[in-house]
């Protein structure tokens, strides 16, 4: 393989296979840095591309996926500061809208789309938060503004968006409570959340834990019915955040309570190249919580390689065989 080439994991139909091709290696444009890839970070989202069940994406076939990376910077183009070969990076920089992805062992990627790599994680750990840390930060800081001192209820805190905002929440000096099931709650109980039974009625969990008041900030994960159960669980003037509010919802509990409601879209930075440099000092900001010790994801044990990253979509919905995700699931890029 030349200078100018590399090696990349392309999908060429709705829920086709990874051919491993050599192709063109990129060349940083003006403001794009050269990223040596380490590692590939998968969401749901990313299988949902695959499939072609994601037109909000707007990311046609073929394509190399891969929203999340962790890795080395080559080369910066003109008007690049702040980056220089050798530094060790983290940022969620393509995979949708035409813009390529990270299963390739080279992106040029907008380098206000990156971070400095946290000094403790491996690329690995590194390769698999930016788009939750950006979804939960959005939703949390950015939306709720919350304050030290509220109570923070997050839904499906132990899922991939949640256990970040769990742990955001913390450090910002939030009471944090949150749902899952029977077998994460001692995971949640280690990060410092107050785990309540994801099956358990939404009146007697806030009759327990706010004497029927509810609470002050609401992060919904999962929309649908959790979206309404967060309508019912926050207080009165209090906010609910949702990262998937795209269904139809009787909006009556949340307005007799006089309460309010925000939604979280993280794609649109890189769909309409607004609000891109933002996402950088978010990255910057959890880099900085994750070298505190305030931040740790969630990593699956397993390690997939480039040539596996089938198997490793498999294993993010628990198909073919596979067992199904216990933690973020990072691909190694060799």
């Amino acid at each position: 393989m030349s200078q100018t080439t590399m090696l990349a994991a392309i999908v060429e139909t709705n829920d086709g296979p990874f051919t491993i091709r050599e192709v063109a290696r990129p060349v940083p444009a003006s403001r794009q840095v050269l990223v040596r890839v380490k590692a590939s970070g998968t969401n749901p989202l990313d299988t949902k591309i695959r499939a072609g069940q994601a037109a909000h994406a707007n990311h046609a076939l073929p394509a190399v996926l891969g929203m999340d990376l962790a890795g080395v910077v080559e080369k910066v183009g003109s008007g690049v500061s702040g980056f220089a070969p050798g530094d060790e990076v983290y940022g969620f920089t393509g995979g949708v809208a035409g813009m390529q992805g990270s299963l390739a062992q080279y992106v040029a990627a907008d380098a206000r789309l990156l971070a400095h790599k946290p000094a403790n994680l491996t690329m690995r750990e590194a390769a698999v938060l930016p788009l939750v840390v950006i979804t939960a930060w959005e939703g949390l800081i950015d939306r709720a503004q919350i304050r030290p001192g509220q109570t923070v209820l997050v839904l499906g805190g132990a899922g991939g968006v949640g256990h970040v905002a769990v742990q955001i929440a913390l450090a910002h000096g939030a009471r944090v409570y949150a749902t899952a099931f029977s077998h994460d709650h001692q995971y949640l109980s280690c990060l410092g959340a107050v785990p309540i039974d994801a099956e358990q009625p939404v009146e007697d969990f806030v009759a327990e834990h706010t004497g029927g008041a509810g609470f002050d900030v609401v992060y919904d994960t999962g929309g649908g019915a959790m979206l309404d159960t967060a309508f019912r669980a926050v207080r009165r003037m209090g906010h609910v955040v949702s990262c998937l509010g795209w269904g139809t919802h009787p909006l009556a509990p949340l307005s007799f309570k006089q309460a309010t409601y925000s939604g979280v879209f993280t794609l649109h930075a890189l769909l309409a190249d607004e609000g891109r440099a933002h996402y950088g000092k978010i990255l910057e900001a959890a880099a900085a919580l994750a070298e505190g010790g305030q931040l740790l994801p969630r990593l699956d044990p397993r390690s997939f390689t480039l040539s596996e990253a089938a198997a490793a979509y498999d294993a993010v919905l628990g198909r073919n065989g596979a067992e199904r995700q216990r933690g973020k699931i990072a691909i190694t890029v060799a």
